[in-house]
């Protein structure tokens, strides 16, 4: 992706080194899904986890940054920056005004309105405050555990976590959620699943846009895909246990997340992403 030497947004609030606690026991996985859910629904993680905390080792010191952290600072700023021009525009076509989202850089563990969360939830958004949240160290994991490499899969993680914004700012979100109290836990995850699914789809509209103004450069596009496979549910839980259990997955199997984000790709448009609707997805 064509990133270095353009302005980056100005919507980037840095909390690193400033974490006060983290969630204890938390790691990759069904855990990591199920956590993400949860706060990107708007609860708190720790309820989930029966408030395991443990005191952050790292907090309350000096936070250093490296070299390569200040790149993917960059970076993360300059796709924000992306995410802003062409959600505007497209909300702007649509007869609406963009509220644009703050994203937050921490590490070890943050604060948020939906509660505390630690770097082994991965990035998320949270429509409590409408906050991106993102440890850099998360890409690192991305190459090696998710084998996705390349910066392009670092932008779909957070063009993912601004379709979630997108969402909020339409209502989507409350409306076709459930009362998680009214259905079985089997059924709020098929909600779930089409709310994540949606999600890469609008981030497959961003890069549509992104592509047109020849930002894209070859085998981006195979990066980013191969970010959506990494995360789905199915691969996630067969390297987490070995097997895979349809009924929990939330955000979607890997061929599921590849094929909207590539829809949204192709069509560009973000009114054609109902996952609501289709009835096989």
């Amino acid at each position: 992706m064509k990133w270095k030497g353009r302005q980056g947004s100005s919507n980037v609030e840095d909390k690193r080194g400033m974490s006060g606690k983290g969630m204890a026991g938390i790691g990759g996985g069904v855990g990591l899904i199920i956590v993400l859910i949860v706060t990107l629904l708007g609860g708190n993680p720790s309820d989930l986890l029966g408030g395991l905390t443990s005191p952050d080792p790292g907090s309350g010191g000096t936070y250093v940054e490296s070299d390569e952290e200040k790149e993917l600072a960059q970076f993360v700023s300059v796709v924000l920056a992306d995410t802003e021009r062409v959600w505007t525009e497209e909300f702007r076509k649509n007869g609406l005004e963009y509220e644009e989202p703050t994203l937050v850089l921490y590490s070890g563990s943050v604060e948020s309105a939906c509660g505390i969360a630690g770097s082994s939830v991965g990035p998320f958004y949270c429509p409590g405050d409408k906050k991106l949240y993102i440890d850099l160290s998360f890409y690192q994991e991305l190459k090696e555990e998710f084998q996705a490499p390349g910066d392009f899969a670092m932008a779909y993680v957070i063009a993912h976590e601004v379709g979630h914004h997108v969402q909020t700012l339409l209502g989507t979100t409350k409306k076709v959620m459930p009362d998680r109290s009214k259905v079985s836990e089997t059924e709020y995850n098929k909600y779930s699943v089409r709310l994540e699914l949606q999600a890469d789809y609008l981030a497959g509209v961003w890069a549509h846009h992104v592509q047109g103004e020849n930002l894209l450069e070859k085998g981006d596009l195979d990066e980013a895909l191969n970010a959506a496979s990494g995360v789905g549910d199915d691969t996630i839980q067969k390297k987490a246990q070995g097997y895979a259990v349809p009924d929990s997955f939330t955000h979607g199997t890997s061929e599921q997340r590849k094929r909207w984000f590539n829809k949204g790709f192709e069509s560009g448009n973000m009114n054609e992403g109902n996952t609501f609707k289709v009835k096989n997805l």
